[in-house]
């Protein structure tokens, strides 16, 4: 019997960086896997990041996660996605080499010290009492543990459908989880089924690409590591098509044969990832829809054709992707499918991704009903970093929502649950104005930093990314123009009289780095990444100091906790479906409960009067 502190189950990207963080803090740490080299594969589409989700993978990386350094070191086309618009809401997506990516991830993880690969299948857990004891492999052979990890992505009960077919499977290839899911069923609340899918693999050799627009990539990009500086491969352009009205009638007149439409799948899909089949039932109006076609690596003919995702048969799947400009001749190398497999209601984990139930058993990825790499990932570190100090008999590390999109992600997840898979979107961070990609090493890093989650290369970077801040600000903060000075090198301002700095003015509209020069010729010495930086801080400073204080408002409503065992029904004036919306979720504190799905104001002062009675009452009874 081997013993460890903390076991990892799956070698998905949850588990990935859940183990990769555990060994980081010196855990003794086993990462069990179906398939040694199956670590680090992507199952779905060959890309990293995206709108919220290039957040996460920003905020991984700032706790010396793997996800970015290895993206890195595969990426062959780098898009910043809303260039156009604020910091805030940018997000760094790269396209991989799918080859390279798992390459990497392994590479990475053979260098981590204090971490062992199990290649094997877990089929069941040890438990006493209320508590976990370890991971039991199908050879027989058992993995004693204080913590164990569970990111089975799609392999629990996973059953994979094409058309009216349907096999098991957690992906293509690869069998599914069965004996977990069935003690699963046991020993965890709250089991559903959720889908998603995939699109027919293309033969790049057989696409008229002559046809097609071309989606060149940044010509200067954005990495998705704070380590990096620019592209480690070659770079590549991706095509760009549409989907026309004969494509839409072959799947119109077929769609009794989609596994989804055909009643075969029980599951529900994710609503901001439609197949072709949804788009085209949920928008008849639309007579064309945009297709990517992303080459899957620098030397693979393998084309992912983005944003036609079916479980349509294979013989419909040919007739509708031929219908498409510039694939008329195309083969398909591998047919489009559907995959449905087992989640559980993450209403019953803590903030720290601590299965509720069970002491010692953490969740992280598509188990808990999110869906994504990056969802994933993060995920996975929260639950490395946690389940590690759960080992050493240590308090939870719980991320706020305005500390990071962690944060945000999680709160949603454990506090309003999820009945589609979860992904993640600016649009869910009332804090994005300062939970940006630039800052997202000084938001964490110190943190990690304190939990001994970064490593000696990161913080000394770190550090004297700071320091060289710090400096810059100085030399732009040294010194106040006025109006006619800020003039004569083209910035107007208003005649009021106050001199400003070259940081305060750099926010303005259409000011140049060469005019900040012309004021300020030291400015010229900070590199460009560093002015960046800065520009984003003098933009978002005056948001800054506003969110600081609706944080600190946050905060103190934070501090109102709930105890554990307050009885909801107790509760005069608050309604039925309330009631068993508190009584699933638990939440911590008045903060936590206003965020569940229908909570109003009038019922969360409800709640504190309450509060504030049981309070009285025993103070009154102690007296």
């Amino acid at each position: 019997m081997k013993h460890y502190d903390v076991v990892v189950v799956g070698g998905g990207h949850a588990g990935v960086e859940a183990a990769d963080a555990s060994a980081r803090m010196g855990a003794a740490t086993a990462l069990i896997s179906l398939k040694r080299d199956g670590i680090g594969v992507m199952s779905c589409n060959p890309a990293i990041g995206g709108l919220g989700k290039g957040h996460l993978v920003r905020e991984v990386d700032a706790f010396d996660g793997i996800m970015a350094r290895a993206g890195d070191m595969a990426g062959i086309q780098y898009r910043l996605l809303n260039r156009r618009k604020g910091p805030a809401v940018q997000g760094p997506r790269i396209q991989a080499d799918r080859a390279l990516y798992r390459e990497a991830v392994q590479t990475l993880l053979s260098q981590r010290q204090g971490l062992d690969i199990i290649e094997g299948e877990a089929v069941s857990f040890g438990i006493e009492g209320d508590r976990i004891t370890g991971v039991e492999l199908a050879d027989g052979s058992f993995l004693q543990a204080r913590a164990v990890i569970l990111t089975s992505g799609t392999f629990l009960n996973g059953v994979i459908h094409v058309g009216p077919e349907r096999s098991t499977g957690g992906r293509v290839g690869d069998p599914a989880s069965e004996c977990l899911a069935a003690m699963l069923r046991e020993i965890a609340p709250g089991r559903g089924r959720l889908k998603t899918g995939t699109p027919p693999r293309l033969d790049g050799r057989t696409i008229a690409w002559d046809k097609l627009e071309v989606q060149e990539g940044d010509e200067e990009p954005m990495m998705l590591s704070f380590l990096n500086d620019r592209p480690q491969v070659r770079q590549i352009a991706c095509g760009i098509t549409h989907t026309n009205e004969r494509t839409h009638q072959i799947v119109r007149d077929n769609l009794s044969l989609s596994a989804m439409y055909g009643g075969h799948i029980e599951g529900v899909g994710p609503r901001y990832c439609p197949s072709i089949e949804d788009k085209i039932v949920r928008f008849s109006e639309k007579d064309s829809h945009q297709v990517f076609l992303e080459p899957e690596g620098l030397n693979d003919h393998t084309v992912y054709p983005n944003g036609i995702s079916t479980s349509l048969p294979a013989h419909v799947q040919e007739a509708y992707v031929r219908s498409i400009a510039g694939l008329e001749e195309v083969q398909i190398l591998q047919a489009g499918y559907a995959i449905e497999y087992d989640y559980f209601d993450p209403c019953g984990l803590s903030r720290g991704l601590q299965v509720n139930a069970l002491k010692g058993l953490f969740f992280a990825g598509q188990i808990n009903g999110t869906t994504g790499y990056e969802e994933a990932a993060a995920q996975g570190i929260l639950a490395g970093m946690n389940a590690v100090r759960y080992a050493r008999g240590e308090g939870e590390i719980v991320l706020q929502r305005s500390d990071s999109y962690i944060g945000v992600m999680v709160d949603d997840l454990v506090t309003r649950g999820v009945t589609e898979p979860y992904r993640m979107f600016t649009s869910r961070a009332e804090y994005r104005l300062t939970l940006r990609v630039d800052n997202a090493d000084q938001r964490l890093t110190p943190l990690g930093i304190e939990l001994g989650l970064v490593g000696e290369d990161r913080a000394l970077a770190f550090a004297e990314k700071m320091a060289r801040l710090e400096a810059g600000k100085a030399v732009m903060s040294d010194q106040g123009f006025s109006p006619r000075e800020l003039e004569t090198v083209g910035i107007s301002v208003s005649k009021d009289g106050v001199r400003r700095t070259a940081l305060e003015v750099m926010a303005f509209p259409d000011v140049t780095r060469s005019q900040i020069e012309t004021l300020v010729p030291a400015v010229s010495e900070i590199s460009a990444a560093d002015f960046l930086q800065l520009h984003s801080q003098s933009l978002y400073a005056a948001y800054e100091e506003r969110q600081r204080a609706q944080v600190e408002i946050m905060r103190r409503e934070e501090g109102q906790i709930i105890p554990a065992e307050f009885d909801y029904e107790m509760v005069s004036g608050l309604s039925n479906e309330l009631k068993l919306k508190l009584q699933r979720a638990r939440p911590e504190s008045l903060a936590q409960a206003s965020r569940i799905e229908g909570m109003t104001p009038a019922a969360i002062a409800l709640i504190h009067i309450r509060i504030k009675m049981l309070a009285r009452g025993r103070q009154e009874a102690s007296a």
